[in-house]
């Protein structure tokens, strides 16, 4: 394992073979005046806007286009949202899929993973355990395991984000980044390499990267906070941990308080719905766990948007 592991010629690969699978997302340019702060210009990427709720639909199919896939079909543990996106890409394909859930997982993924179409097992308190289920159901029924972040294709596929952020906002100086297990800090760290800045946000509940990079290698960590269905995997991922320790610097931490803040700010001030791992990143702006230094031209990545936090009868 090396931070070279993937590089950006294979992420541009990726991409092409991806592009018509999924959207190009918008960015839109907003003022931290719009949210009660001090001026300053901020870029938000979108990315919950994607097919399935979440940027995760680029790794699922990134996978199942270049991976063969046994007729058995394919198999993913996730917190929900990595779940969807191998479902919602399995459907499009016409490949079975299995989807194992912990019971943290919220209602409004679930539903959106029965919603395509998939078999669906929810068991055990946290992904650490719907990972087991799900290793237990390949080694019985030989089905495809498309992990949720430490894998190549998974990396190669989230990586693809940066390279579209770059050509839409080719001028930015510093993105801030949600992490969970890894997989798009991973990528996306994979195609700027040390071109630009990126901040790594962690929930302070599940603060995996902060206590790798502490311990100099990929430790257990707590697995909580409100953001537990999708920034709470326990272990960061193996492969992007050397990507990590190269060109980030110790993750923000960010409360659940901060989390629910962000997501409050980001519905009055842009009416965006962002599920709190998804209002993460901008909750280290908006509540000054992350300060800019002059001349700093900031994107956020609003990676997700499967909540329940507007319903409608």
């Amino acid at each position: 394992m090396t931070p070279d592991l993937i590089t950006p010629e294979q992420i541009s690969d990726t991409h092409a073979l991806i592009r018509q699978r999924v959207r190009h997302t918008p960015t839109l340019r907003a003022d931290m005046n719009d949210f009660g702060g001090t001026a300053l210009p901020v870029d938000l990427k979108l990315e919950l806007l994607q097919h399935s709720g979440s940027f995760k639909v680029r790794g699922a199919f990134a996978n199942l286009l270049t991976r063969p896939v046994p007729a058995a079909g394919v198999v993913a543990a996730s917190g929900g949202n990595h779940g969807a996106a191998v479902a919602y890409a399995a459907r499009k394909l016409g490949i079975p899929a299995t989807i194992f859930v912990p019971s943290v997982s919220s209602a409004a993924k679930i539903d959106l993973i029965r919603s395509y179409g998939a078999e669906l097992v929810v068991g055990g308190d946290r992904y650490a355990d719907a990972l087991a289920a799900s290793e237990a159901h390949v080694a019985d029924s030989g089905a495809l395991a498309v992990h949720a972040y430490d894998q190549i294709e998974t990396l190669l596929g989230q990586g693809t984000l940066g390279k579209e952020i770059e050509e839409d906002l080719p001028g930015i100086t510093t993105l801030l980044v949600a992490v969970g297990g890894g997989g798009l800090i991973g990528g996306i760290t994979s195609w700027f390499t040390d071109r630009i800045k990126i901040v790594a946000v962690e929930s302070d509940g599940a603060p995996t990267l902060f206590e790798a990079l502490k311990a100099g290698h990929p430790v257990d960590a707590p697995a909580g906070g409100i953001a537990a269905d999708s920034l709470a995997p326990k272990r960061i991922g193996s492969l992007m941990f050397p990507v990590a320790q190269k060109y980030l610097q110790a993750p923000v931490l960010v409360s659940d308080a901060d989390i629910r803040r962000a997501q409050t700010a980001l519905w009055d001030g842009m009416r965006v719905v962002a599920e709190p791992g998804g209002a993460a990143a901008f909750a280290a702006l908006l509540c000054g766990r992350y300060v800019p230094e002059a001349g700093e031209r900031v994107c956020v990545l609003v990676c997700g948007g499967n909540t329940t936090a507007v319903k409608f009868d």
